[in-house]
């Protein structure tokens, strides 16, 4: 007696409503918990629910913010980008103000720089690219965190 092959139509079919409804029971799970994502791995099915959420700050109502401290040099530029003094990053990498942690940085506000002076050292690819000046002045604005990642043309420094 020959043997059937089963009806593979009507197992798939079954896999499928069932794979919907434990979709749809862990999507009721999202909203009842008020969880952002839920993972949950059986029988070899791997599933992961998430939603996106939009977080609003609010502020109290008599809150006022501080004003800005009065800084020394001349007002800000609205886009420090399209400043004269700008130095832009040459490459992609992290910045270091030191030659090595601990050190004196090569700069801080207010310091006076040579044309061709280091300002900085940008890491890339286990490389310390020392980043000159392309001009003399004063540093007015550092405007990069030391162990920051830089992209190129982002502005560093702004000499004036």
């Amino acid at each position: 007696m020959a043997r059937q092959p089963e009806d593979t139509t009507k197992s798939k079919a079954g896999e499928k409503s069932s794979d919907s409804a434990l979709i749809r029971e862990l999507a009721m799970l999202l909203d009842e918990t008020n969880l952002t994502e839920i993972e949950i791995e059986r029988a070899g099915l791997r599933v992961r629910v998430a939603r996106n959420i939009s977080i609003a700050a609010s502020m109290p109502g008599g809150y006022q913010p501080a004003a800005p401290l009065a800084a020394a040099g001349p007002p800000p530029v609205a886009d420090i980008a399209k400043h004269p003094g700008m130095v832009p990053s040459p490459m992609v990498g992290t910045v270091y103000w030191a030659s090595e942690p601990g050190a004196k940085p090569f700069i801080e506000v207010g310091s006076r720089v040579a044309a061709g002076q280091t300002l900085l050292i940008i890491e890339a690819m286990k490389t310390m690219n020392q980043i000159p000046s392309p001009r003399a002045g004063t540093v007015t604005q550092i405007l990069i965190e030391d162990g920051q990642p830089v992209e190129f043309g982002e502005p560093l420094v702004i000499i004036e």
